[in-house]
């Protein structure tokens, strides 16, 4: 029998791929995105095995009409893909509360609302997987992105109390760290709207190599993320919690591990070294 998705985020990018490889390789779908519109086309690609439905994460009764309809149309919940998210740049200094609560609505609240919501049906059937898309960003800090960064460390954070707490009850947690890949996330992008000319310097390169992502010949595609992801839902027996996806994902992430082994060592020869002289 193919796996029954509940899949987040589909209009484009990352998640379209991943629904397209999901149902091209014989799975049944629940897609979603704000705008049933922009599914139309996986729908009359793959009629009987994707059924698109609105989703806006920010709401409770939203996420619950999604999982509601996913287990009537599907009849159950094998994988769950928190796939959707937005950026918004801005320093800190710069990204005011209401905008740093509607980021984390969407990259933090709405995933773990869908899992918590998810997670009954998944222990009655003794199985289930689940799976967070995070970033490299999820372990690494850029400028200009600090409420983004904020909102996938924090759902890395909670993915890994997850992953021990659903072991025992034969469910799976994945987080999943794609490095850069041809979607709208940098084209999508919002920015603060309160400007602080001072950190203009610091951030606007930042901006506009997030703006040109898209059309930079070495990043990857959504297909080859697709095809990883059905690779990491296929797999037997126990998987890393985190996995990076994408070439250049595991170059960031080396760097942020020799990184953080440096800081740990000057942390501590600061804190074990002689008190300072009063």
């Amino acid at each position: 029998m193919g796996r029954r998705w509940l899949v987040t985020g589909c209009s484009s990018g990352l998640g379209h791929a991943l629904a397209t490889a999901a149902a091209r390789a014989g799975d049944e779908l629940v897609v979603t995105a704000r705008k049933t519109a922009d599914l139309a086309d996986l729908a009359a690609a793959w009629p009987g095995r994707i059924s698109p439905v609105p989703l806006e994460l920010r709401d409770t009764a939203s996420c619950e009409d999604a999982v509601r309809t996913a287990v009537d149309r599907l009849g159950g919940i094998d994988v769950l893909v928190n796939n959707a998210g937005v950026g918004l740049f801005g320093a800190v200094e710069e990204v005011s509360d209401a905008e740093l609560r509607d980021q984390l609505e969407t990259l933090l609240v709405g995933p773990w609302r869908l899992t918590r919501l998810v997670l009954p049906l998944m222990r009655a059937q003794g199985h289930g997987h689940v799976l967070n898309v995070s970033s490299v960003a999820g372990r690494i800090a850029f400028p200009g992105l600090a409420a983004y960064i904020a909102g996938k460390h924090a759902l890395e954070g909670m993915s890994q109390a997850l992953a021990a707490e659903a072991a025992p009850h034969g469910i799976r947690v994945t987080v999943i760290e794609p490095g850069m890949f041809a979607t709208r996330y940098g084209t999508a992008m919002t920015e603060a709207r309160h400007r602080v000319p001072a950190y203009d310097g610091t951030n606007r390169e930042m901006l506009e190599g997030a703006r040109g992502i898209a059309e930079n010949p070495e990043t990857g595609r959504p297909e080859d993320f697709a095809a990883r992801v059905l690779d990491i839902v296929a797999a037997e027996g126990p998987t890393p919690l985190r996995i990076p996806v994408g070439d250049d994902a595991y170059g960031f992430l080396d760097l942020a591990e020799q990184a953080a082994r440096e800081e740990l060592a000057a942390a501590r020869s600061l804190v074990k070294g002689p008190p300072p002289a009063v």
